[in-house]
């Protein structure tokens, strides 16, 4: 899949390395993470993958679009980030 380079720019404005985030819905994964898991993203890469680390212990790369995940203010994380 390649994204247009405005698209990937947006999604790396839209969650900088450090954005918490709740996962909504995973799309076709064989091994999803639960839905109301919570992350923080490590990075997006150049094709608009946001790569995060939950609270869980996996790290996986999101797929706008295809995954469904949202912003959260880091106090609603429920620790003390």
């Amino acid at each position: 899949m390649f994204n247009d380079r405005d698209y990937v720019e947006s999604i790396k404005r839209r969650y900088p390395e450090g954005t918490c985030i709740v996962l909504d819905r995973m799309g076709d994964d064989p091994r999803p993470i639960d839905p109301g898991t919570k992350g923080t993203v490590i990075h997006v890469d150049d094709i608009g993958t946001v790569h995060c680390s939950f609270d869980n212990g996996r790290q996986l790369g999101l797929v706008p679009g295809e995954d469904s995940f949202h912003k959260i203010a880091p106090r609603d994380r429920g620790d003390a980030r």
